[in-house]
């Protein structure tokens, strides 16, 4: 994030906090009692384009992941979908956003929730095609962003979040999804319960 953007970013979030938040955009959501500021937004399902507040997600531990389907990294899904499995009941979720951003994604919905459901049997909720990356990225990667100073630099970027909605962890493409270090974390944020 260039340092002019970013002091804007954080101008914008403070002035935001003085005012209670009146001024916040469109795609921000009500705010609900425990939903952290970082996921305090409303994005379209993939499936279907219904809109979904993202703090129905507090209190769980994220591993949000900027997908697509034309990439290196797109056997990713398999790992993913299998932490999902395993880890889902003890409160971790994975969320994905492809993303054409590194021009490897498909621009139709339907075409992108078939390929993940038909190749990889995604169950994890994915959501439409957005921007993840400056200088327009969706409300949740500009939270990612600023939180972290570190945008995605490929597909297949993991940001983890904690339970109390704290970015904890920046993971590059290169790290998939049963590296021992990520596992390890995600392991570790579980055993806090809310």
């Amino acid at each position: 994030m260039s340092p002019s953007r970013f002091l804007r970013t954080a101008a914008a979030a403070l002035t935001l906090s003085a005012v209670g938040g009146v001024a916040a955009a469109a795609q921000t959501a009500p705010a609900g009692a425990g939903c952290p500021a970082v996921l305090n937004t409303t994005v379209p399902r993939l499936q279907d384009d219904a809109p979904q507040n993202l703090c129905q997600y507090a209190g769980k531990v994220i591993l949000v992941v900027n997908t697509a389907s034309y990439c290196g990294f797109t056997p990713q899904y398999k790992g993913l979908e299998a932490l999902y499995r395993e880890y889902g009941p003890q409160g971790l979720v994975v969320l994905g956003f492809p993303s054409n951003d590194f021009h490897q994604e498909m621009s139709d919905s339907a075409k992108i929730a078939a390929f993940c459901k038909d190749t990889y049997n995604v169950r994890f909720p994915m959501f439409a095609p957005s921007h993840v990356t400056e200088p327009k990225p969706n409300a949740l990667f500009e939270r990612l962003i600023l939180a972290t100073g570190t945008q995605p630099k490929w597909n297949f970027y993991k940001y983890l979040i904690a339970r109390d909605g704290q970015v904890v962890g920046v993971y590059p493409s290169t790290t998939s999804p049963d590296n021992k270090e990520l596992v390890g974390k995600i392991r570790a944020l579980l055993a806090q319960k809310p």
